[in-house]
């Protein structure tokens, strides 16, 4: 009996885990969004926190829910607290410092990058 309970806790350790959101985004992002509006964002291991141009923060509860690897473009989905999806996506092969997020149905709303605020247009343009 006291072997299946300590499975039981390495299982829902395993699983409570899980739901953290990857090392691939953790981190700070310069972020910009279709209408060319710039902030940032920071997501730690179950929160994201936006700033936006006046330095107002609003933070966010989230899990991530999604991994999807295809010829080294990764894809991740995650969903706030309040219950909207996105998926965040490295479009580049093996270039995780550049990204898209999207809403649920694909649609791209943010461009985020390591290091500089990028238009849509211009991510597909960097070599």
């Amino acid at each position: 009996m006291k072997k299946i309970s300590s499975a039981l806790v390495a299982i829902l350790a395993v699983l409570l885990l899980g739901c953290e959101g990857s090392e691939t985004y953790r981190g700070k992002w310069k972020v910009t969004d279709s209408k060319g509006i710039k902030f940032e964002m920071f997501f730690d291991a179950k929160s994201l926190t936006v700033t936006d141009s006046l330095g107002k923060k609003t933070t966010f509860g989230y899990t991530q829910n999604e991994v999807n690897i295809q010829n080294s473009v990764e894809t991740y989905g995650i969903k706030l607290d309040d219950g909207r999806g996105y998926q965040i996506n490295f479009p580049k092969a093996n270039d995780e410092s550049l990204g898209v997020i999207k809403d649920i149905n694909g649609t791209p709303i943010y461009t985020i990058s390591r290091k500089k605020h990028m238009k849509y247009e211009d991510l597909y343009q960097l070599n």
